[in-house]
């Protein structure tokens, strides 16, 4: 795959920081945000603070953003401790295929999943 990955990392940046929000349907990089059942199951304060995390999250260590796009993370909540991973995947816009170029936003629409570790 071809495409340029610091573009791709500040789209992911992007994405995440506006998952969400009202203007979120405004942005350029469009895009859907879901949970497993794990988190679903959280109590609503450590939802909205798994929310607040993923907008403010910029802790890219080598060993989780191994190709330098920003498309995963883990997160710990301030109530129990847990952790909670969370990752974007690529899709084309009818969300049924991978993107062939997943920087091209024209072509792509992406899907951010957060859950519990034992749920990767």
């Amino acid at each position: 795959m071809n495409y340029n990955t610091k573009l791709l990392a500040e789209q992911n940046d992007m994405f995440r920081k506006h998952i969400g929000m009202l203007e979120a349907d405004t942005i350029e990089v469009k895009g859907k945000y879901c949970m497993t059942q794990g988190v679903a199951n959280l109590t609503n304060f450590q939802k909205l603070d798994t929310l607040i995390k993923l907008w403010e999250y910029n802790d890219f260590s080598v060993e989780e953003d191994v190709y330098n796009e920003h498309s995963f993370g883990r997160i710990t909540l301030d109530e129990n401790k847990q952790d909670i991973l969370w990752k974007i995947d690529y899709f084309d816009t009818n969300y049924e295929y991978g993107s062939e170029d997943p920087s091209n936003l024209n072509i792509t629409r992406r899907v951010l999943t957060v859950m519990l570790p034992s749920e990767y």
